[in-house]
């Protein structure tokens, strides 16, 4: 038995370029949350071509419930909603996943690519991950890994698939546009990335293969913020020092922790920010 997780994110969907896109009750959310469905259910049909025997979908946009469930593929489930112990790879944790696929993603915090982003829109303007430059994608990779758990798949934009050759080398990838700027891209139809990532998805299901869980070791973390209130701020999580003007770092036992930490300071900092000024 064969079971993929698929951490659905929406800025790396196909045709998304701009926040109203992604935004929670805009028109243009509403417009995009077919597309991105599509994109996930060409990922589910390709698993099952390539053999996978069940497909669970975690949304992991914003609140968490984006994605149609009435166009879902019938052969799926779906992990809907918020608050959740590992947010966006959650189902991870359980022993029963033999490989991840990352569908929808996006490049990290101060780095080129649309939407560019990690956790937060904004504020963050840079995250590291043992001296690595670290996308959501790279923290989520780690947390997997702890757990046996290959990426076999990512999508998203060219530099998305750039930058998961950094973190999961023999994944397969998939760009749905090609980076002109934060809020620009040139975009392939929904037709066409649909075929791409079915064919892609098919052949990374041979890639889902659990293995010996990494053991779990110190990960050091470092957080830049875009206001030096917020990293003040951040402070007030335990274990989380201030480093620099606009920056924090904390030193957890595992990436089980240390994604746990992450999103308890991003909350934190998210209540701090004021609207206008940040």
């Amino acid at each position: 038995m064969t079971k993929i997780l698929i951490s659905a994110d929406m800025e790396g969907a196909t045709g998304v370029t701009w926040p109203a896109d992604v935004l929670p009750g805009s028109p243009q959310w509403e417009r995009c949350r077919p597309v991105f469905t599509s994109d996930v259910n060409a990922a589910i049909a390709g698993f099952l071509d390539g053999g996978a025997d069940e497909v669970l979908v975690n949304e992991a946009h914003w609140t968490m419930r984006n994605l149609l469930l009435e166009k879902l593929d019938d052969r799926a489930q779906m992990l809907t909603g918020r608050h959740k112990a590992l947010s966006m790879v959650e189902g991870v944790q359980h022993g029963d996943v033999d490989g991840v696929a990352f569908v929808g993603y996006h490049t990290g915090a101060g780095a080129e690519g649309v939407l560019a982003h990690t956790y937060l829109a904004n504020s963050l303007t840079g995250v590291w991950l043992d001296g690595e430059r670290a996308s959501e994608g790279r923290l989520n990779a780690a947390v997997a890994a702890e757990y046996g758990v290959p990426v076999v798949l990512v999508t998203g934009d060219d530099r998305t698939c750039a930058d998961a050759r950094g973190y999961a080398p023999d994944a397969c990838g998939v760009a749905v546009k090609d980076h002109v700027s934060r809020y620009a891209a040139v975009c392939r139809t929904p037709a066409r990335t649909a075929a791409d990532i079915r064919a892609a998805a098919k052949e990374a299901a041979a890639l889902a293969v659990r293995h010996e869980p990494a053991r779990p070791r110190p990960r050091a973390i470092e957080i830049e913020f875009d206001a030096e209130h917020l990293a003040g701020a951040a402070t007030v999580v335990p274990g989380v020092e201030q480093t620099g003007e606009r920056r924090v770092a904390y030193t957890s036992p595992s990436m089980y922790e240390g994604i746990r930490t992450f999103k308890a300071v991003t909350t934190v900092v998210s209540a701090a920010v004021e609207e206008q000024y940040g």
